[in-house]
């Protein structure tokens, strides 16, 4: 089960996102340079975010097999990574109930 701290951690990422990205309206590197980023751009972000964690998680995991990592590491390690996951399957829900409702839309 992730704890208080991995979920903080984990939404504090998606801040920092959001932030660079210029997502919720205020200035980013991307458009000091004129370069918006997409949408697209900010979701391939975040699933990079969500598979290096991972990775970090893998290799935790693998570094208390050979006996030279702390337990509490791998298991802090797996909650970050679980609720990063639950993160981005919750985005992808909301994706589609607002693509479900704008199909629902007559025109």
């Amino acid at each position: 089960m992730a704890t208080p701290l991995s979920a903080a951690s984990a939404y504090a990422n998606i801040a920092r996102i959001a932030n660079n990205s210029g997502a919720l309206g205020g200035p980013s590197a991307a458009a000091a340079t004129g370069h918006e980023q997409t949408f697209t751009d900010m979701l391939k972000s975040a699933i990079d975010s969500v598979q290096e964690s991972g990775r970090k998680s893998d290799a935790q995991t693998r570094a208390v097999a050979n006996g030279q990592a702390n337990m509490v590491d791998v298991v802090t390690a797996v909650s970050e990574t679980e609720v990063a996951i639950d993160a981005v399957v919750a985005v992808r829900d909301k994706v589609i109930a607002a693509y479900e409702e704008i199909m629902k839309m007559t025109i």
